[in-house]
């Protein structure tokens, strides 16, 4: 079947909205006629949901949606992280039982990747999974592990061989979250949110047929996981407005729940939007240095935003994300770092008030004690530049012999 032109595209999606969106049908009901025409995720294989559209035309798809107040598939990491992954790289099986539920909503999902013994070298991870018949048993603690107090289910990174080198030895896995065997601990930040949980396995269950790629293989699953990981940090954008009819109401309830841990996050970026306000409030806004320190973050935003419209570039020609994923973030840190300073000159002493005494009733002080995390979360600032560095100026990796030694014999904090 040809690709149709963008034109064809909107003529044939107005024709089927004309007769199948109906803004009283329950959300449910919408997003299983959104699945069975692959409407839905226009880019998807035709025999997975999907109308095997390029990127690019996919994109009309969206924009399409937004001018007729349609609503669409549901935020969040199903389909950010866990669909894309499960694309590249399940088995038909797996495909066939995990993708329409996420399309539809039925299924919350979160990343169980990190851990407490392991820091920014995810690969020296130490939750085990044994094989018992036609079961994986899982052993061990996952941390910052955002929506897993409601998830159903988690992609989860477990060791199943410790006597090959380390990257070798991961297989990843989908993990029912509604199981005896897991206990979810939320994790209380210093700005007062709890986004984070951390995660206990004892004893939990697996079947053997919930692997993602094969076993042993995590590593690369997880590599691809990653790359879409960093991809949705530098573009994510804000949640719809609420619109009339059921289907709406419904999904603005769904999403207000999945966005929920994220509603610090603007803070966490530092809010470049608030520094010209806050500057004119305070009075400063004709200190040559403070518009000087401002004209410097908004220049930074600018060229953000260029490298963001070249990875929109590269998807809708099909590309997958790249290195320029690790640049976007490193970007977003950097602003919310300058932003930060910016912040706290114009707020002076009152910036270490919370609350209603604090400027902006305690906004500012949320940026100055969140912007941090900025340069942690999907992945360090020190990860982004090792990859920049290998995979863009070919220099060469940090001498280890990781890839040689049984992961058994290497040191580390916790021990098997």
């Amino acid at each position: 079947m040809s690709t149709p032109t963008a034109d064809q595209l909107r003529t044939d999606l107005g024709a089927w909205l004309a007769t199948e969106w109906d803004p009283e049908l329950s959300l449910r009901e919408w997003r299983e006629r959104l699945a069975a025409s692959g409407w839905g995720c226009p880019s998807w294989p035709t025999e997975w949901f999907g109308r095997g559209l390029p990127v690019g035309l996919a994109s009309v798809v969206e924009e399409e949606f937004r001018t007729a107040s349609v609503v669409g598939t549901p935020s969040g990491s199903g389909m950010g992280l866990v669909a894309p992954t499960i694309l590249e790289h399940g088995s038909g099986d797996v495909k066939r039982r995990f993708l329409r539920p996420i399309i539809t909503g039925e299924h919350q999902w979160c990343q169980l990747f990190s851990e407490p013994g392991s820091g920014s070298d995810l690969a020296g991870l130490t939750t085990q999974a044994e094989r018992d018949g036609d079961t994986w048993i899982i052993n061990g603690q996952k941390v910052w592990n955002t929506s897993a107090h409601h998830a159903d289910y988690g992609i989860l990174l477990a060791r199943t061989n410790w006597d090959v080198p380390k990257h070798r030895g991961i297989t990843y896995l989908i993990i029912d979250m509604h199981q005896p065997g897991v206990e979810v601990r939320p994790l209380r930040q210093m700005n007062g949110h709890a986004s984070f949980n951390e995660v206990f396995f004892d004893n939990a269950r697996v079947p053997i047929d919930n692997v993602i790629g094969d076993v042993g293989n995590g590593w690369a699953v997880a590599l691809a996981t990653l790359a879409h990981e960093r991809r949705l940090a530098s573009t994510r954008r804000p949640s719809s407005v609420a619109r009339a009819g059921r289907a709406w109401r419904e999904a603005e309830v769904e999403t207000a729940e999945i966005m929920r841990p994220y509603v610090w996050y603007p803070q966490r970026a530092g809010r470049p939007d608030l520094l010209i306000e806050r500057a004119q409030a305070a009075g400063v806004n004709h200190d040559p240095r403070v518009r000087q320190a401002i004209a410097n973050v908004l220049c930074l935003t600018r060229t953000a935003e260029w490298t963001a419209q070249r990875a929109v570039a590269a998807r809708r020609l099909g590309r997958p994300p790249g290195p320029e994923g690790s640049l976007g973030k490193l970007h977003t840190s950097l602003i919310a770092r300058a932003c930060a300073r910016v912040h706290g000159s114009i707020a002076g002493a009152s910036g270490t008030l919370t609350g209603p005494d604090g400027p902006m009733n305690g906004v500012i002080t949320e940026i100055l004690i969140s912007v941090p995390a900025q340069s942690i979360a999907g992945g360090t600032d020190e990860i982004q530049r090792n990859i920049l560095g290998e995979r863009v100026l070919g220099l060469p990796k940090e001498p280890s012999d990781d890839g040689t030694r049984s992961f058994r014999d290497i040191p580390r904090n916790t021990r098997h």
